[in-house]
């Protein structure tokens, strides 16, 4: 070993029971760390978010030993998945409403205009699919519905418990995306029975609904932040199959 590296014998035991330099000991301190972060973060730091936390705890520290580090202790972050999950299916037969709301997201009280939308979280155990109601005056969730299913009754479920829990009486605005699932009979049923007049987006164009609620600056109304909103309001059934808790929940 020593005549193929081209060192001494003795050079290679001076290096066996020589102790770790500065620089090692610093850098087993940053790997422990990083460890640390992952297993809190479930392995989401890269090397760039990983830097801004180190960078914040010890200082001054390089990005690109960082990034090192994390490569030849196999920390680096977990590779988002490549997917597409279609939410939106408005190829049907129902009447569709016009756009009523034209991008006007303000809203001067309470129960007055409502933004409803539909998405889905990763789990272990399939796809977990989320109906939102959301209040456009102070941005509040009024209404949700979790379900393994994508279909009319996910969506009527969290409309019903924001009628139930608000029970608006002034004038009220509904509006949502061409889907079947907000334009199917049943569902406008149910807003015509209390009078609420229903507006939906213009033909694929995400921007009147669902890029609104996930471009608000605030982290609970975040895909992320969905996620988190949805496993806390969710138990396991005998089944194993996440269910909704029953009864409305503050989540603001």
């Amino acid at each position: 070993m020593c005549q193929s590296l081209g060192v001494s014998k003795s050079g290679w035991y001076a290096a066996r029971s020589r102790a770790p330099s500065q620089r090692d000991e610093e850098n087993a301190r940053l790997v422990t760390r990083m460890h640390s972060l992952q297993q809190r973060h479930r392995g989401r730091y890269g090397r760039r978010r990983m830097h801004r936390a180190l960078r914040e705890e010890v200082g001054v520290i390089n990005e690109k030993r960082v990034g090192r580090l994390m490569r030849q202790h196999g920390l680096q972050s977990r590779l988002r998945r490549r997917f597409r999950v279609v939410t939106t299916d408005s190829r049907h037969a129902y009447p569709v409403a016009p756009n009523v709301l034209a991008r006007d997201f303000e809203a001067s009280a309470p129960d007055r205009k409502w933004l409803v939308d539909l998405t889905f979280v990763a789990t272990d155990e399939g796809w977990l699919y989320l109906a939102l109601v959301l209040d456009l005056f102070g941005r509040k969730f009024v209404g949700w519905a979790m379900s393994e299913r994508i279909d009319e009754d996910l969506a009527l479920q969290a409309l019903v418990m924001a009628l139930e829990w608000r029970r608006p009486t002034g004038e009220l605005m509904h509006h949502s995306d061409r889907g079947s699932q907000y334009a199917a009979n049943d569902y406008r049923k149910v807003l015509a029975a209390r009078g609420i007049t229903v507006s939906m987006s213009r033909k694929a164009n995400c921007w009147d609904t669902q890029s609104k609620i996930a471009s608000e600056r605030r982290s609970d109304l975040t895909r992320a932040g969905i996620g988190q909103a949805a496993f806390a309001l969710t138990c396991r059934s005998a089944s194993g199959v996440p269910r909704a808790l029953p009864g409305p929940a503050s989540v603001t």
